[in-house]
């Protein structure tokens, strides 16, 4: 008897092992095709789509994108991105000492939670958000993580990435924005239901001159040095 059960105890831990190797295979060669080929979205962006009947969006290689833009968004969203792993400790340990009314999310997490899985607060996201996110900085280049981001985060409603955010807000392409402009549309993230880079409310102005003089500041220090900022 308990020879049986130990015998099955050992083919179903095998079978386990087997089927977190085998989902933990497809995860990673997921996220590898998607170093090579531009995603085509998440979850949270064709969901956009349908509830608004359409959304803007067009893809810019970081080739296209203002140097200033990748530092504002990098001052404003992650400004240790370029010495992390894809969770910043400090912000973590920050975030709990104020009691959790602050956030710790990585650039790197919020792809993570952009392309590949969905919003919300749930442990199985959580779960799959911390085992790909270093997946994805082992695999990605921090220069591609960071073209990611800034192609699929959302600077107002239905509007995706940064040149359809600089062509809706400024009337000029992601390449032309100038340091206050890309201060601008920094500022609104993680909220841009609720601010507006061409119509900014003083707070958002304050932001923006916080994020133009941190910008400037990661340039200086060596700061953005792992995207070529």
């Amino acid at each position: 008897m308990l020879n049986r059960l130990a015998a099955a105890i050992r083919r179903l831990s095998r079978w386990t092992l087997a089927t977190v190797g085998v989902i933990l295979l497809l995860l990673a060669g997921w996220v590898g095709l998607y170093r090579f080929i531009d995603p085509p979205g998440g979850l949270y962006m064709w969901q956009e789509h349908r509830r608004l009947g359409g959304i803007t969006q067009e893809w810019a290689p970081m080739e296209r994108i203002a140097p200033v833009m990748a530092r504002s968004a990098v001052a404003a969203e992650d400004a240790n991105f370029c010495r992390h792993w894809g969770f910043d400790m400090v912000a973590i340990r920050a975030a709990i000492d104020a009691g959790g009314r602050r956030g710790a999310s990585t650039i790197s997490q919020q792809v993570v939670k952009n392309v590949f899985l969905w919003h919300g607060r749930s442990w199985p996201r959580k779960a799959l958000e911390a085992l790909m996110t270093p997946m994805v900085e082992v695999i990605w280049p921090k220069r591609r993580i960071l073209e990611v981001y800034l192609n699929i985060a959302e600077f107002d409603t239905g509007v995706f990435g940064v040149q359809a955010a600089a062509q809706h807000h400024f009337q000029r392409d992601a390449t032309a924005l100038t340091a206050r402009q890309a201060a601008l549309l920094a500022a609104v993230l993680p909220a841009p239901q609720s601010r507006s880079a061409a119509r900014p409310s003083d707070f958002v102005l304050r932001r923006a001159r916080s994020i133009e003089d941190g910008a400037a500041t990661i340039a200086r220090d060596g700061r953005a040095a792992c995207f070529g900022g």
